[in-house]
């Protein structure tokens, strides 16, 4: 159990020590490119709705707040932008961690993942990864609100926030293995299926994204590091 949950965190790890070869590189960086414009764009438009409708509106004599809604405001933007960059990747990096993953495995396997080429093809597998996220958007919302509503009752919310963290791990294990189990056919339902009989490694795979993901600049490496780790995982214990 314990020796699971600890090998299963060290596929993080591999992910890290993959993460600059020159074979992966630029499946790596069109996502993280991709998600840099987008944030930099949402905090441009957050600081002009703050400049237009809270600093500017502020009368005369209440000037002295903007001492310190501007380093408030920072912090909450600098989280937001944080804790909220690994969903937005997840959505806008489908398609592309789809080929990264196929791209990790042909490396580690040595053999090309039988799958068809050109646009079409390309178009097709971008339609079903943006699919397969929506289906773990559904199984997340279906669980999530039932974790929600323990912290409401008294005795046993005390254990909810473990329960929300365990689950948190759940869900980042399944986000990543999707990648090159979804290369290969396998359904979301197979996959949770798959990770049921491996628990623990699944546990402590998604625990170290789910650090991973808590700290900041280094989270904005955690996608493309857990598509790596989640397909090292897959060859080497899964498959």
């Amino acid at each position: 159990m314990i020796r699971d949950f600890i090998s299963g965190a060290s596929y993080v790890f591999r992910g890290f020590s993959l993460l600059k070869h020159p074979g992966l590189r630029r499946f790596v960086a069109v996502p993280l490119l991709i998600n840099t414009l987008l944030f930099s764009a949402a905090t441009w438009w957050a600081w002009k709705l703050l400049n237009k409708y809270i600093l500017n509106g502020l009368p005369g004599w209440l000037e002295w707040l903007s001492w310190i809604l501007v380093p408030v405001f920072s912090i909450a933007m600098l989280v937001l932008v944080f804790y909220t960059f690994t969903l937005i990747a997840n959505l806008v990096g489908a398609p592309f961690n789809s080929k990264l993953a196929e791209k990790v495995e042909q490396l580690l396997a040595g053999k090309q993942i039988d799958q068809k080429s050109g646009m079409s093809a390309l178009a097709a597998d971008a339609l079903k990864s943006i699919a397969s996220e929506f289906k773990k958007l559904l199984y997340l919302a279906a669980w999530s609100l039932p974790l929600l509503i323990l912290f409401l009752i008294p005795g046993i919310n005390a254990f909810a926030p473990f329960l929300w963290l365990a689950f948190s791990a759940w869900m980042l294990s399944l986000e990543y293995v999707d990648c090159p189990m979804g290369n290969h056919g396998i359904t979301f339902k197979q996959q949770r299926k798959k990770l049921k009989q491996n628990r623990w490694l699944a546990w402590g795979f998604g625990s170290m994204v789910l650090v991973m993901t808590l700290i900041p600049v280094l989270n904005f490496f955690a996608m493309p590091v857990a598509v790596i780790g989640a397909t090292v995982l897959w060859v080497e214990k899964l498959r």
